[in-house]
């Protein structure tokens, strides 16, 4: 794992990079409302990003330079897009958000042609207007039904406005942070990344 400081004129990103070879696929991982670099259910980040290496997939865990600013933050991920692109060498990317940083990476997917495929979890539902032009690349949204902060009816609401292809995970009993529900989170997702990001490889 690298940690790194992307610097811009507006501030600093601070980055973990658990790096793959050159031409690899790139997942991005952001936090909600006050940022961060592990995510939910216990460091769901480090650990599915250690699970993607072994299988050839780099992760990229992104901390914004002002947490809770959506379109601050939604610039953050546009620069750690490109910088992964063009600098790192890396192929298709995928962006998985929690929270309010479902409504980042749906914002930031919709904006660039780079990104290939959403992961929005628990995710909020202002900031998600653009979802329907995530289309055609692929959007998983998914949400615990005991949320106790934002209701499942958020990813619904993201979900019916969204344009195929699509797909909704709700998870019985499970609360915003997923943490009853991690193990199945942790493989659902690992599972739709590597899937997704497989399908938009180049052909050898």
């Amino acid at each position: 794992m690298e940690e790194l400081t992307l610097r811009t004129n507006a501030g600093s990103l601070t980055a973990r990079l658990h790096p793959a070879a050159a031409g690899a696929a790139v997942v991005v991982w952001v936090g909600g409302a006050g940022g961060g670099l592990d995510g939910p259910a216990w460091g769901m980040y480090p650990r599915l990003a250690g699970q993607l290496v072994a299988q050839g997939v780099a992760s990229l865990r992104l901390h914004y330079r002002k947490p809770n600013y959506l379109e601050e933050c939604v610039v953050d991920v546009l620069l750690a897009v490109q910088y992964l692109v063009e600098h790192r060498g890396y192929g298709a990317v995928a962006l998985v958000g929690h929270s309010f940083g479902g409504a980042v990476v749906i914002s930031a997917g919709a904006l660039t042609p780079a990104v290939t495929a959403v992961v929005a979890m628990s995710s909020q539902t202002y900031g998600t207007d653009l979802a329907p032009r995530i289309s055609p690349r692929p959007l998983l949204v998914l949400h615990g039904t005991n949320d106790e902060i934002l209701p499942h009816r958020c990813s619904e609401s993201i979900y019916e406005r969204a344009r195929q292809p699509k797909q909704l995970l709700l998870y019985p009993g499970c609360g915003h942070g997923l943490d009853e529900c991690r193990d199945q989170v942790d493989t659902d997702v690992v599972q739709w990344l590597t899937t997704q990001l497989r399908a938009a490889a180049p052909p050898a």
